[in-house]
């Protein structure tokens, strides 16, 4: 027995030189070489248990008596005569356990009751303790062992160039595994076919059987090489370099299909017989030959077998995936010369290798269970070395998946800029019609009717965000994009915070432009283009105010601001400047901006206003005049019918409660004086807040005068004012060139100050005579000096002359232009003196 022991010992630590260290250069220490696996695979440090000991079974005297021999070796080893000198802590618990087919190999010319011995032997493995890696470490792939894989690789590399399509037979690979063992769960991408449907899908079979027309025999040859190398005494690197050695003509994804394809056959065999052995003649006499019953029976010892198999198959599949999905990418938009690119191409040769070594591991675990029944119940292969390449295969699938994220980015990059530039050549390009240019802007696709028609007002307001109820918006009441062919189109674009003012003041034009007979020989519609920024996640209450606003609106939508093309948003953006404020862009059939934002020339002239273009606005212009009617038209019936009837109309505004109850009191006194009729209104402040509804309030209770209750029409006055400057300073406009400028830069000044202000003119169409509150309260106090001059010249001459005398060159006007920074002029003079007004950034929050 001592020779039995002596010869085990010899030949382990023959198997050792060639298998200790799988990857082992010629020449080089078997101890280094084992540190370097140990690390390589796992970045943590292994070392057996030192009080854990081998244990024997024995049944019988013969087996004992080899029994205490071999623990008399084994003890003397662990007293420090080790089988190899090797460093403490290594991988010693190698040599100390073997394995049963290593055991068999070596002694298969002993007598039977020897091998009877060793088929009985269990031996306790020592547990494994890992040291957790330190926290943000990560695999490193330019360790010495892989850079020597590498080469190796390279050297073995010499693709012909033909491109096989082996995405398909990944598909039935995946549906292998799933069916074999259904706790992987459907690992399948969304929007996939199932498993079991995607095998039915025409396209797929199509596809499928073209690339196994040339893979077939391949495959099977390499189901056979696994087989073979797993049932050898062959190392782990030996026996995956030679199945990748026999794939040398193949790319890199199509060796690592076709090694994950060759290892589900066998895999899907062995589990076809395991679970029809019990239901099917055919399956059991084959199971029985194999001693599957008997290791099933006991399926509660294998679990961690098979559990480890488990995560190594789903870590293989993934990056299998990830490999696929980088042979995928569209050339036209990134090449290799791109960092992400670059480096995941020269990591994926490395992840084949040890994909394929992953392949060789999982497969000795199944073949290591035929034939071997309830004598090899304990595992065959080191539990640790499939967690260790679990472990490498994870972290090499993550650092690929990270850099095909960045290269999904750069794609995205390219192709926002290319849709982008795409759109810019598009309007400047002469169409025949207007539907390419809309589908660019609106919705390129065809899958789904992009509008929803306002008119039928069927609308599916749901309770909450779900897919359910932005189907039910896509699908209600839509319209496809034809519906806007040859007319004109009216693009109101804004985000979700456009005022509900807005919405009936614009449906009341729209709706009097198109019952208007004479306007029947242009045809027109307007879009509600909702306009919002793509980073800013979608919610319930957006979804509900979308809703909202779009169930308001007379005509048509887009059916959802998620179709919206990014690159769309940008030419809004930029190329008309919509920023916040609501902006109405005019197109003609032709796709032709008649107008970058009709919108101005709506609020001042209505649906007079139409076809609303840069032409009518021209003209529209140079027809007014600075007088009442331009500043109140449309707003008050009562103004309206005060004008008609020739009477004297004060409009004022600011906030200030005690000028306005002095204002109107002296007003009403020097009116009377006069004997002039006199009316007054209360136009408040742009933006209306709590502090003007209080003026009203005490205004209407003291019966000082006219005024709007309705903050709206107080709104709406101040938005035509801020339009008249929009639409001014869209045609270029200035306060040196344009009379009606200076005095619509004047009032808004008067409107950015804290004080009063007032306006003074008779009728539709007389002479408007301003100014500033607390000049107009001395001038009035000093009706005696100037009274004379009313019977003289008239009341308005007179008050503009005194107000003239009263003048002083010393002022300070506070100036806020409307919308936004970027439509702002560079350069403002001063309405009183012409000079240079400075420029500041000013932010307010005022809710008074």
């Amino acid at each position: 027995m001592n020779d039995l022991a002596g010869e085990f010992v010899g030949r382990r630590e023959e198997a050792l030189d060639a298998q200790s260290v799988p990857w082992k250069m010629a020449g080089e220490n078997r101890n280094k070489g084992a540190k370097e696996m140990s690390s390589e695979f796992h970045d943590e440090r292994y070392s057996p248990d030192p009080t854990d000991r081998p244990t024997a079974v024995t049944s019988s005297n013969a087996t004992a008596r080899v029994s205490t021999t071999l623990m008399d070796s084994f003890k003397n080893a662990e007293r420090g005569q080790t089988l190899f000198k090797g460093r403490k802590g290594e991988i010693q618990f190698n040599i100390l356990f073997p394995s049963k087919p290593f055991i068999e190999e070596q002694f298969s010319g002993l007598e039977q009751e020897k091998r009877q011995c060793f088929a009985l032997m269990s031996f306790r493995r020592a547990p494994v303790r890992m040291q957790k890696p330190a926290k943000g470490s990560r695999l490193m792939y330019s360790s010495s062992d892989d850079v020597a894989v590498m080469k190796q690789l390279e050297a073995a590399h010499a693709p012909d160039g033909q491109e096989i399509d082996v995405k398909p037979i990944l598909r039935v690979v995946e549906d292998i595994f799933v069916h074999a063992d259904p706790t992987l769960g459907p690992v399948a991408s969304p929007g996939t076919p199932v498993h079991g449907e995607a095998l039915e899908d025409q396209a797929l079979q199509a596809s499928m059987r073209d690339a196994l027309e040339s893979l077939a025999f391949v495959i099977d040859r390499v189901a056979t090489e696994i087989a073979c190398k797993c049932s050898g005494s062959e190392d782990a690197h030996g026996s995956a370099m030679a199945i990748l050695n026999m794939l040398a003509h193949f790319s890199w994804d199509a060796k690592l299909v076709i090694v994950l394809a060759a290892f589900g056959m066998n895999y899907g065999e062995f589990w076809l017989i395991a679970q029809n052995y019990s239901s099917n003649q055919l399956a059991k006499a084959v199971a029985i030959l194999k001693q599957l019953p008997e290791i099933l029976e006991l399926s509660n010892a294998q679990k961690p077998r098979f559990d480890a198999v488990r995560s190594v198959i789903k870590t293989m599949l993934d990056v299998g995936k990830c490999v696929i999905k980088f042979k995928e990418l569209p050339s036209q938009y990134i090449t290799s010369d791109v960092e992400a690119l670059s480096m995941a191409l020269s990591h994926i040769p490395i992840a084949v290798y040890w994909t394929a070594r992953s392949v060789v591991a999982c497969a000795s675990q199944i073949t290591g269970l035929v034939g071997l029944g309830h004598g090899h119940l304990a595992a065959t292969t080191e539990a640790w070395e499939l967690s260790s390449l679990g472990h490498k295969l994870s972290n090499m699938c993550s650092h690929l998946e990270a850099q095909l994220g960045t290269c999904y980015k750069h794609i995205d990059e390219k192709k926002f800029m290319e849709s982008y530039q795409s759109l810019i050549r598009l309007f400047e390009t002469i169409q025949i019609d207007n539907m390419k240019v809309l589908k660019a802007l609106i919705y390129a696709k065809d899958d789904l009717q992009p509008l929803v028609d306002g008119a039928t007002k069927k609308r599916v307001l749901s309770d909450s965000f779900s897919l359910i109820s932005i189907l039910s918006i896509l699908f209600a009441a839509s319209a496809h994009l034809d519906v806007l062919r040859r007319k004109m189109v009216l693009l109101l674009i804004s985000g979700l915070d456009i005022l509900q003012e807005e919405i009936a003041i614009l449906e009341q034009i729209y709706n009097e432009a198109r019952i208007d007979p004479t306007r029947h020989d242009i045809q027109y519609e307007v879009v509600w283009l909702p306009i919002l920024d793509p980073a800013v996640p979608w919610t319930d209450g957006k979804q509900k105010q979308f809703e909202s606003l779009q169930a308001t609106m007379p005509w048509y939508s887009v059916s959802h601001p998620s179709i919206i093309d990014p690159a769309a948003i940008k030419f809004v953006k930029e190329e008309w400047n919509f920023g916040e404020k609501t902006i109405l862009v005019v197109l003609d059939p032709q796709v032709k901006v008649m107008s970058p934002n009709a919108l101005h020339m709506m609020w001042i002239w209505g649906s007079a206003a139409f076809p609303f273009t840069i032409a009518r606005e021209e003209a529209l212009w140079k027809e007014e005049s600075w007088r009442l009617e331009l500043l109140v038209d449309g707003i008050d019936p009562t103004i309206v019918q005060w004008m008609s009837e020739d009477k004297y109309i004060c409009v004022y505004g600011g906030e200030d409660t005690e000028w306005i109850r002095k204002f109107t009191s002296v007003l009403h006194a020097v009116g009377n004086a006069a004997g002039i009729p006199l009316e007054m209104v209360y136009v408040g402040k742009s933006n209306p807040k709590e502090r003007v509804r209080k003026n009203i309030t005490a205004i209407t209770a003291a019966n000082m005068s006219h005024c709007w209750q309705d903050l709206t029409l107080v709104w709406y006055f101040w938005v035509r004012i801020e339009s008249m400057w929009h639409s001014k300073n869209q045609l270029h406009k200035t306060v040196d060139n344009d009379p009606i400028m200076q005095e619509i830069m004047t009032l808004l000044s008067y409107d950015g100050s804290d004080d009063g202000w007032a306006i003074l003119s008779r009728g539709s169409g007389g002479d408007l005579v301003r100014a500033k509150g607390s000049t107009f309260v001395t001038c009035l106090t000093e009706f005696s000096s100037w009274e004379k001059q009313v019977k003289e010249t008239g009341f308005l001459p007179a008050l503009k002359q005194h107000l003239m005398e009263l003048h002083s060159p010393h002022h300070c006007n506070r100036l806020v232009l409307p919308g936004a920074a970027a439509n702002a002029p560079e350069r403002v003079v001063c309405s009183e003196c012409g000079r240079a007004m400075e420029k500041f950034i000013m932010y307010q929050c005022c809710d008074e």
